[in-house]
């Protein structure tokens, strides 16, 4: 159990166990590990997401989170923003600049699934770092899946930033991750 927030029974599974009836006793319980959840008071207010109609770009995770992705991809104009970690799964936000990359890199134990929403590239793909057999074309709603253990490089070839937001599972970087610039090779 999370030891940092205060927690209460599952509404989820009290509906479950009770003896009334009712329509929610059918309905499994999402949480499937830890049967309690955090106090609404404690919950991400949509509110405190904003700030002059603008989303608070910081890392959510590991609480329940719900955000309008396009929009927060599209606003963040750091090189790489994490936006929601938790123990088995990461959400990034990542910009590019005209004519710059994500970089060659391969992730061995890691899942990855990249999606542009704003912009347009190149994706290349393959088993070694020089060889990139695989190569496709990719603009605004474009989504890559990229095995664990594939070389793997997504360049702007647009002339404004490519936005685009990654999953990784399990995380690749630290919780709270922000990157203003690319990181030095």
């Amino acid at each position: 159990m999370n030891d940092t927030h205060r927690m209460q029974p599952c509404p989820y599974c009290a509906y479950n166990l009770d003896n009334a009836d009712n329509d929610y006793r059918t309905y499994p319980c999402p949480y499937l590990y830890d049967h309690y959840v955090p106090f609404i008071d404690e919950m991400e207010d949509s509110s405190r997401l904003m700030v002059d109609d603008l989303i608070v770009l910081k890392d959510y995770g590991p609480q329940p989170f719900v955000v309008n992705i396009n929009e927060a991809t599209k606003q963040n104009n750091n090189y790489r923003t994490g936006l929601w970690t938790g123990n088995n799964l990461q959400v990034t936000l990542m910009s590019i600049k005209v004519g710059d990359d994500i970089g060659l890199e391969v992730h061995p134990s890691v899942d990855q699934f990249i999606r542009i929403e704003d912009g347009k590239g190149i994706v290349k793909m393959g088993k070694s770092k020089d060889k990139l057999d695989f190569q496709a074309n990719v603009s605004d709603d474009f989504a890559i899946m990229i095995p664990a253990g594939t070389w793997h490089n997504v360049i702007n070839t647009g002339n404004k930033p490519l936005k685009v937001y990654s999953i990784y599972a399990p995380p690749q970087h630290p919780r709270g991750v922000v990157n203003v610039t690319k990181p030095a090779e």
